[in-house]
């Protein structure tokens, strides 16, 4: 279940992704207060010049950087064409920018995604693709569950003959703490009707998105 906000007053009630639990979000000045107190944690002074103002600017950066919770889906992919002229080949949006956070450590995960589908009978703006990622990236996310969402997202509202999303991200996670692997980019796919049942459409797309290693196989499809 997608995150849903119910109130963006103050103090609010958002719906939880997995479960449709009901849960009070704070008031901006609890969030602030959140910020000072692991300021003290990490072992420094939020009354300090340099640090007096940090918590409110923390608390904005987060209303950009998760405001896909607020963002509804649907609503980008509601308005569409169907004078084509008959076109019913793929159509292909690729190296979408994002920015992500890492739902264990909520550490950046950046990177690019790639979308392809096969419309029936209309097609949507370009930007409302790039949109559409935009709303799952700026979430709590995992990659895998985040290239889910935005293949899900297309198949139901769209309902075209086949849709593919390939996403390719580097994770904070790994580049800057643990294992500290600076170069290592996490590729997930998720490949729907025609995409997944037809090996050759499959790999006509995987030419055109150009991902590297994917071309060359069938892909980490989930």
């Amino acid at each position: 279940m997608d995150t849903l906000v119910l109130d963006k007053g103050d103090h609010g009630l958002a719906a939880d992704q997995s479960s449709g639990r009901s849960i009070e979000r704070p008031s901006r000045a609890e969030a602030e207060q959140a910020v000072r107190l692991l300021i003290r944690w990490a072992g420094d002074d939020p009354l300090r010049e340099g640090l007096l103002d940090t918590p409110g600017r923390v608390v904005r950066a987060y209303e950009q950087w998760f405001s896909g919770y607020d963002d509804d889906p649907d609503k980008h992919l509601a308005r569409t064409f169907e004078e084509v002229a008959g076109y019913d080949e793929m159509v292909v949006l690729r190296d979408i920018r994002f920015v992500s956070h890492c739902e264990h450590h909520m550490a950046p995960i950046v990177g690019h995604a790639h979308i392809a589908y096969l419309p029936s009978n209309k097609v949507v703006g370009i930007s409302k693709l790039a949109r559409l990622v935009q709303v799952y990236a700026r979430r709590l996310q995992v990659q895998e569950a985040m290239t889910a969402q935005i293949a899900n997202t297309l198949d139901r509202v769209l309902a075209p003959r086949g849709v593919a999303v390939v996403v390719e991200g580097t994770h904070g996670c790994m580049t800057s703490r643990g294992v500290g692997q600076p170069a290592a980019t996490l590729v997930t796919s998720r490949m729907l009707g025609a995409f997944r049942d037809r090996p050759e459409t499959r790999q006509d797309l995987l030419a055109a998105f150009d991902v590297r290693g994917l071309s060359r196989s069938a892909g980490h499809t989930r």
